[in-house]
């Protein structure tokens, strides 16, 4: 079977770029206790990770039986940004990878704009994406919809038969197949293989395998 050549990577933010889902699991978790839903550690993964925030509050909102008020994540915002400031790195080998990759890039998250930017920086990655991030508020749907796959494809000018999409979740990997475009499915964090393998997508577990794995695919 032939492959129509890749001519744009599309990574995912939080958990391929910048590793935060430790960070914001164990502080979900936390945070979602002390509202009245409990999790454990291994719903927190199978759940939220790379879930949008409109899966998340329903979620929450479901396990603990009654709904969330407006704004409700406002009181732990500071929870949240003390422990990202203290914690946050890029995840292991990205910036080997950006530094050869010989293909344009983007990034498309369901995170929303400032706190893409602010994670970017953080990871020390904000200049290599500048003009090119992309959030699932920019789309009626985020991940698991492939709206936000398609939309930053098409602003970048690249058909999605062409596009290449670096996920760790399998909310991402479901867009990016329903997007039509090839998925790798990163599991150097916390989702495991079984959960990522599919039709159309390579699974591996260290980053610096990617720019190889990406020439085979061209």
């Amino acid at each position: 079977m032939t492959h129509e050549p890749v001519e744009l990577v599309i990574f995912d933010c939080d958990g391929v770029l910048v590793d935060s889902e430790k960070i914001y699991c164990r502080v979900d978790r936390e945070v979602f206790a002390s509202l009245g839903a409990e999790f454990t550690e291994a719903e927190m993964i199978d759940y939220f990770v790379g879930s949008s925030h409109a899966m998340l509050t329903s979620i929450v909102e479901e396990r603990r039986g009654r709904p969330l008020e407006p704004g409700w994540q406002s009181p732990f915002k500071q929870r949240y940004e003390d422990a990202l400031d203290a914690e946050l790195t890029a995840v292991e080998g990205i910036t080997d990878v950006l530094d050869t990759l010989p293909l344009p890039y983007c990034l498309a998250s369901n995170g929303s704009h400032p706190s893409i930017r602010k994670n970017l920086g953080r990871a020390g990655l904000l200049d290599r994406f500048e003009g090119r991030m992309f959030s699932a508020r920019d789309v009626t749907h985020g991940k698991p919809a492939p709206d936000l796959f398609l939309h930053a494809a098409a602003t970048m000018g690249v058909p999605p038969e062409r596009c290449a999409v670096v996920e760790d979740s399998p909310y991402g990997i479901q867009a990016a197949r329903a997007a039509g475009m090839r998925a790798f499915g990163y599991t150097g964090g916390l989702t495991a293989p079984d959960r990522l393998t599919g039709p159309r997508t390579v699974v591996f577990a260290d980053m610096r395998e990617l720019p190889g794995l990406l020439g085979a695919a061209v």
